[in-house]
């Protein structure tokens, strides 16, 4: 049962009652996330406006209410209104004059219908009243939502040949939003499967990575790669790995880790360094992002025996993905503090070492073994300190 939208928190903001003050309540539509969440009880940041006043009416009465403004998007019709309570975009109404699976020609449209027609799905072509929060729904959207479908508006085909990323994006939505498939759409992806080809590798990384990142998104990336759609975007997934993703969600989940989208990428992938060093490139992924599915593919056996160890030397978040991939407790690192280690080269050089590439050695030998002890305290150094001095190995005089 969805909710009366009032219920919804944000429709209360004082920023939006502002901004319908200075745009005018019949200028102006509540559309898309925010209406579509609110009325399914979802907690909303996000508020996007469609309105019929062009871009630069937008400013001009913005300014005028002592609203700042900023244009975000203004090629495309959108004005970010900066609030108080956060900011909200403003686009004026659009409709496609010509597209090619990659972007559109868009002009400035007059009409709510026309508006709402260039959405992708029913339950993102859903306006409320700024004021009165009645909804204005042309394709079923309301419907939809209560049955848990998420359908393309018109003719998936044709949706999908507009833009390319829907495939991605029906995905993403019918795994966070739907209770059953739409056969007409599950056809449609896999028929056209091919066009995500010439698509951005940055678009596609992000919408796998949004996926990756919902609760429980095996059963929908295992049936886009029956579909043969998987296989387009990431070849190197096969049925080995999705076992490994459906393992690594059972195991986030029984520890309380949050679902995490890189470390479910690396599930997706055979260990294989060089293999992880491909996608990384491929998809565009950030430094941070492509270290991180490195070092996940250079897991191994042994991690599991030194949870600490490997901690301390990768950090904490890494050794956490690897622990988590090979089914093991993660548990114990997730609030660790990594120890410090310490004995500095000063002290060594206060027993007699002269500075240089041996007090190096020394250093790395007794932080090995201090690592190998358990991290014991600074009395344990000394001793171990003393024995390493002791040694033909670092005998000096």
């Amino acid at each position: 049962m969805l909710r009366d939208l009032s219920e919804a928190g944000w429709t209360r903001r004082a920023g939006l009652a502002a901004l319908t003050a200075a745009l005018g309540n019949q200028n102006i539509r509540w559309v898309g996330g925010a209406v579509r969440d609110g009325l399914l009880g979802v907690e909303v940041h996000d508020v996007d406006c469609a309105t019929v006043l062009l871009p630069a009416e937008v400013i001009a009465a913005c300014g005028k209410a002592g609203i700042r403004t900023a244009p975000t998007g203004i090629e495309h019709g959108t004005i970010t209104a900066i609030l108080k309570d956060g900011p909200v975009e403003v686009t004026t109404l659009r409709r496609d004059v010509a597209t090619d699976g990659r972007r559109a020609t868009i002009a400035f449209a007059s009409d709510w219908r026309d508006d709402a027609a260039r959405r992708d799905f029913t339950i993102n072509a859903l306006y409320a009243h700024p004021e009165t929060l009645e909804i204005a729904d042309w394709f079923g959207g309301m419907d939809d939502l209560r049955g848990g479908r998420v359908r393309f508006i018109g003719d998936p085909n044709q949706r999908i040949a507009e833009d390319h990323l829907r495939i991605l994006r029906y995905y993403r939505f019918q795994t966070r939003f739907g209770a059953a498939l739409d056969q007409t759409a599950e056809d449609a992806c896999a028929e056209l499967a091919h066009t995500l080809k010439g698509l951005s590798r940055e678009r596609i990384a992000a919408e796998l990575l949004a996926l990756l990142a919902l609760p429980d998104p095996h059963a929908t990336i295992a049936r886009m790669r029956a579909r043969g759609v998987l296989g387009v975007i990431l070849p190197e997934a096969c049925a080995a790995q999705l076992a490994a993703l459906e393992r690594l969600i059972a195991t986030e989940h029984a520890q309380s880790f949050s679902p995490d989208p890189v470390r479910r990428l690396a599930a997706l992938l055979p260990p294989s360094p060089d293999v992880a060093e491909t996608v990384a490139a491929r998809l565009r992924l950030s430094k941070a992002q492509r270290t991180r599915l490195v070092n996940a593919a250079e897991r191994r056996a042994a991690d599991a025996t030194e949870p600490e160890a490997l901690a301390y030397r990768l950090t904490p978040p890494l050794a956490i993905d690897r622990l988590l991939l090979a089914g093991e407790d993660a548990r114990t690192l997730a609030e660790w503090p990594v120890p410090v280690f310490p004995l500095k080269g000063g002290a060594i050089v206060a027993r007699g070492v002269s500075a240089g590439p041996l007090v190096a050695r020394i250093l790395q030998t007794i932080e090995a073994r201090w690592v190998a002890e358990g991290f014991p305290s600074a009395e344990r150094i000394e001793a171990i300190l003393a024995e390493e001095l002791g040694t033909s190995a670092f005998r000096f005089d």
